[in-house]
């Protein structure tokens, strides 16, 4: 068993700005879990387009607002309680809310590494 705090993940470097807010990559590969569990700011007034091709996303909505967008174009308000799922490898956009930060729990499986980053300069969307 361990507990590990936000101040511990920042200490070993493991707070990562991911371009439009931070992720704190609360348990990693080197856990030996499976998976990987952040707590994820999304900056107000934000978007990007992500995709993760190596890992299926689940993320929770603790506070804030926001909202996540499909290659469809179907948009979901995002606010706490709820939960959104990748779990088909989905190309989206991520908006944080006009006036407040969305912040999530977000669970990854395979587990992060830890140090990867989103290129949001790509036209094409940021992709690990």
């Amino acid at each position: 068993m361990f507990v590990r705090s936000l101040k511990d993940v920042e200490a070993d470097g493991l707070c990562i700005d991911w371009g439009n807010g931070t992720s704190h990559r609360l348990l990693t590969a080197r856990d030996a879990m499976g998976f990987t569990v952040c707590h994820t700011v999304v900056r107000a007034g934000t978007e990007a387009l992500l995709e993760y091709r190596n890992h299926l996303e689940a993320c929770y909505c603790i506070a804030g607002e926001g909202e996540v967008e499909d290659m469809d174009g179907r948009v979901w308000p995002i606010r706490p309680g709820d939960i959104y799922v990748l779990d088909k490898h989905d190309r989206h956009y991520l908006r944080g809310g006009k006036d407040t930060d969305l912040i999530l729990v977000s669970v990854f499986n395979p587990a992060l590494q830890g140090t990867e980053k989103h290129d949001l300069n790509n036209p094409d969307g940021s992709a690990y």
